[in-house]
């Protein structure tokens, strides 16, 4: 892109004047960007009227997922749990909360990332999604992908790493963690879930080191 307008340039410069420069990349690049975000509320409103799975029939409400639809961070979280549920947004609840304090302390609002996880609904008594809703749901996450176009997803919690980088259903989150795995055109970092540091607080050093490692790729700090 940096050439072609080098080279719009130099065609101005030697009496081409209709050449058309910045403002038709800019507009190019606007039209683009709202085309994503319109996909994204298309894809939403596609979801909030999922009845695939049988956790259609317990949710309060669908937890899409939410944040900057351009950002270069994107976090994947396990399943939706009870205050999610009656809210309808993704890692409101005390984890949530957790992870909302260390991203300030980098001074990143959740406002500029993307929050979603692995299924849109919570499972009843908070137990792990079954095999066949993942199957169901996934394509939904990998269509937010797609549309966001993260360069870094950190994924929070064993079952959202597993899932994502198709890992056997054993693989304990200690032995990947801060690892990164180049997938397509995003790197996929495992970290702990918010959830697991309310309960062992020695993990909070290695959390924000996994944090900072992917708000940096990311370019955010």
């Amino acid at each position: 892109m940096d050439k072609i307008r080098q080279f719009i340039r130099f065609l101005n410069e030697i009496g081409y004047e209709e050449v058309k420069t910045e403002g038709a990349f800019m507009a190019e690049e606007n039209c683009n960007t709202e085309n994503g975000i319109d996909e994204l509320e298309n894809l939403k409103e596609e979801v909030l009227k999922c009845n695939k799975c049988r956790l259609a029939e317990t949710r309060h409400n669908v937890v899409f997922g939410e944040g900057n639809p351009k950002t270069n961070l994107m976090f994947i979280g396990e399943a939706p749990g009870e205050q999610e549920d009656l809210q309808g947004r993704p890692f409101v609840g005390r984890a949530g909360q957790l992870l909302t304090r260390f991203l300030n302390l980098f001074g990143i609002g959740r406002e500029r990332v993307y929050i979603t996880n692995i299924v849109k609904c919570r499972p009843p008594n908070n137990r792990n999604p079954q095999p066949d809703e993942i199957k169901t749901c996934y394509p939904y996450l990998e269509k937010q992908i797609e549309i966001i176009k993260p360069k870094v997803i950190l994924c929070l919690g064993a079952f959202a790493a597993r899932t994502v980088l198709n890992l056997p259903e054993k693989t304990p989150i200690s032995k990947i963690r801060g690892q990164e795995f180049k997938i397509k055109d995003y790197i996929v970092i495992p970290t702990f879930h918010p959830a697991y540091l309310l309960r062992n607080r020695r993990g909070e050093t290695d959390f924000q080191r996994d944090l900072e490692v992917a708000l940096r790729i990311a370019g955010m700090i």
